[in-house]
């Protein structure tokens, strides 16, 4: 199948979020006439029904850009991109500078102190210096990436973030995620009590984004794609309560992907590889809060699969109103066809 696409000018890629959060824009394409309502995030609560239930990511992004040195002083970088399936201290990162770090290279916080960080094969038969390698992170994982990490910001973002809790959504609790849960980024603690006063639930799952999610497909076929994986939990809680919901409202496709992923599979917590894409048979998300995605994206099959070719009418309407897009950009919410 083919892989979506449309261009995006560099001018509507927003390099800082909204302040405050929910001030952002919200392309509201729920209304079954197919009427485009220009919102704020903050109208959130005026758009739910009592017995809906409101599913976040609480997924917290950690410091996944490791700044270490060898033991000759040579300054290197990891970046952290997705921990291993069945490892818990082995992660495929990026490497740098990959030439000078062979395999079984032993990295420190500073050049005299102890290995934190052993370099180990490449993943693929890449011969740059950015090649992928795995990594076995040596000791408590937790206690590395705070000595040594920094938060990752997606490629297309070029400013600095003074405050990095603004790549954290503010239920951020698991940590896990090397890249933000970004639609959860516009909900506020006030904004999802005015949810639940409306008579919402709110419930939660925990799913670790990983920065192959900014990756573009490369194939030319979609089919052909191989997807990345994700670990995922789904609490028993959150499925009865979707089981049970009037409609289902999923912020951000990183919570359809959990949610259909348990639907699907049957199992509540593992690593999903699910690819959503044409004809999906969605068993759970009946609405989805969303940011605006990069061009041939995976996330961009799951919006077409999710609400069909409208979203291309979506898309050019939010360029020409001139809505910001993806991480930092604005949202939009819209039913499922």
């Amino acid at each position: 199948m083919e892989v979506p696409a449309y261009d995006l000018p560099e001018r509507a890629i927003a390099q800082h979020p909204a302040e405050p959060r929910d001030s952002a824009r919200l392309l509201d394409a729920t209304n079954p006439t197919g009427t485009i309502v220009h919102r704020r995030v903050r109208d959130l609560p005026q758009l739910l029904r009592p017995g809906d239930v409101v599913v976040v990511n609480n997924s917290r992004v950690i410091p996944a850009r490791l700044h270490l040195y060898k033991a000759t002083g040579g300054a290197a970088e990891v970046l952290l991109l997705q921990r291993e399936p069945g490892a818990e201290s082995v992660w495929t990162a990026l490497v740098r500078p990959g030439r000078r770090l062979p395999p079984e290279t032993m990295l420190r916080s500073h050049p005299d102190g102890p290995a934190l960080v052993e370099v180990g094969k490449r993943v693929d038969s890449a011969a740059d210096d950015d090649a992928r390698r795995y990594v076995t992170l040596l000791g408590e994982e937790a206690e590395i990436l705070e000595r040594t990490g920094t938060v990752a910001l997606p490629p297309y973002i070029h400013e600095t973030l003074p405050d990095p809790e603004r790549y954290q959504t503010v239920y951020a609790d698991k940590p896990g995620s090397v890249a933000a849960p970004t639609a959860g980024l516009h909900l506020t603690a006030e904004l999802l009590r005015l949810c639940e006063e409306k008579g919402a639930t709110v419930s939660a799952v925990d799913l670790a984004v990983g920065l192959a999610t900014f990756k573009p497909i490369a194939t030319t076929d979609a089919d052909a794609h191989v997807i990345h994986s994700e670990r995922y939990w789904v609490p028993k809680e959150t499925m009865r309560a979707c089981a049970s919901a009037e409609r289902v409202v999923a912020v951000g496709t990183t919570t359809v992907r959990a949610l259909e992923t348990a639907a699907a599979t049957g199992e509540l917590e593992g690593e999903s590889r699910l690819y959503i894409r044409g004809e999906f048979p969605f068993q759970v998300v009946d609405v989805l809060l969303t940011n605006f995605h990069m061009p041939r994206s995976s996330l961009l099959l799951l919006i077409e699969s999710f609400c069909g070719s409208r979203w291309r009418n979506l898309y050019q309407e939010a360029l020409g109103s001139g809505y910001r897009f993806l991480s930092f950009g604005d949202a939009m919410i819209v039913g499922r066809r």
